[in-house]
C-alpha cells in the first residue's frame, strides 16, 4: 500500500489517500477531533475526484473517516465565518455549491465508491455517504438528519433528491422533519444501508465487494455505474439542488 500526495488547496491536506493497486483509499478529517466537512475537506476531495478522470488504474474508491466516527456533518462555524466576512452572502453560496461539485463528482467518477461507515453519520455526512454506489456500516452507526432542528434547510450537495430515489420519499420526509435518530438496522432497512455488520467486520465486509469489483471488466463496471446513474437522475425528475446554494445563504442571512 502506498499513500498519495493529495494536490490541495489547503497547506495541510484534509484528507488521507493511500492507494493499494485499483483501490484507493480516503479518510475524511487528518484530525479525528474535527470530523466535518470545511472547505478544506472539500477542496481535497474535489482535487482527487477530478483527478480520477486522468487514473483508469483506479477501479474502487472506498471512502471513511478519520477517528471514531464517520463524519458529523457540515461546518456551520464556517457559515457564520463566510457570512460575516461577506454579508451579500456570495461567499456561502460558493462554498455550498462547492459541496454540490463534490457530490456530483463522486456519483459521476467511473470508480466504484465504497461508504465504510462506522460511528455517527450526520447531516452532509449522510449526504456524501449517500453519493457513494454501495455502502456498508457498522452496526454501532447512528444517522441523523438534523437540519430543520437547527433552523436550516436540508441544503447541502443536492442530497435530497439522492436520499428520495435511494430510500423512498416517505422515510425520508419522516425523518427530515422530525430529525429522529436511527441505527444501522433501520438505515438498512431504508437502502440506505446495504450491509450492516458488526464494527470488527467491516473492513472484511468492504473487502468482500473491493475483490470482485477489481476482477471484472473495467468498462462492463462503469458502464453498469453510469447507466444505473443515469436512471437514477431520471427517476429525480428535476435537479431544483442547483438552488440549495441560494437556499440556505437565504436563511442564514
Amino acid at each position: 500500500m502506498t499513500e498519495m500526495t493529495l494536490p490541495s488547496a489547503s497547506p495541510r491536506p484534509a484528507l488521507s489517500v493511500d492507494q493499494d493497486g485499483p483501490v484507493l483509499r480516503v479518510r475524511l478529517g487528518t484530525a479525528p477531533q474535527h470530523n466535518t466537512l470545511p472547505v478544506a475537506v472539500l477542496d481535497d476531495l474535489l482535487a482527487l475526484l477530478d483527478g480520477l478522470h486522468e487514473r483508469p488504474d483506479v477501479r474502487v474508491l472506498v471512502l471513511t473517516g478519520a477517528g471514531p466516527d464517520f463524519c458529523l456533518g457540515a461546518d456551520r462555524t464556517e457559515y457564520q465565518e463566510a457570512l460575516a466576512a461577506d454579508p451579500t452572502g456570495a461567499a456561502l453560496r460558493r462554498i455550498v455549491d462547492k459541496a454540490y461539485r463534490v457530490c456530483e463528482a463522486l456519483e459521476n467518477t467511473h470508480a466504484v465508491t465504497i461508504a465504510r461507515l462506522h460511528g455517527r453519520v450526520i447531516g452532509a455526512g449522510l449526504a456524501l455517504a449517500a453519493y457513494c454506489d454501495l455502502r456498508a456500516g457498522a452496526e454501532d452507526c447512528r444517522f441523523r438528519m438534523p437540519e430543520i432542528g437547527i433552523g436550516l434547510p436540508p441544503a447541502w450537495g443536492g442530497a435530497m433528491g439522492r436520499l428520495i430515489t435511494e430510500a423512498g420519499a416517505a422515510r425520508i420526509r419522516e425523518l427530515m422533519l422530525t430529525c429522529e435518530p436511527f441505527d444501522a438496522a433501520t438505515a438498512h432497512r431504508l437502502g440506505l444501508l446495504h450491509k450492516v455488520v458488526p464494527p470488527d467486520e467491516l473492513d472484511a465486509a468492504v473487502t468482500a465487494w473491493v475483490h470482485p469489483l477489481t476482477r471484472r471488466s473495467a468498462e462492463a463496471v462503469t458502464l453498469t455505474k453510469r447507466m444505473l446513474t443515469g436512471y437514477s437522475r431520471a427517476a429525480r425528475t428535476s435537479e431544483v439542488a442547483l438552488l440549495d446554494a441560494h437556499l440556505l445563504t437565504a436563511q442564514l442571512k
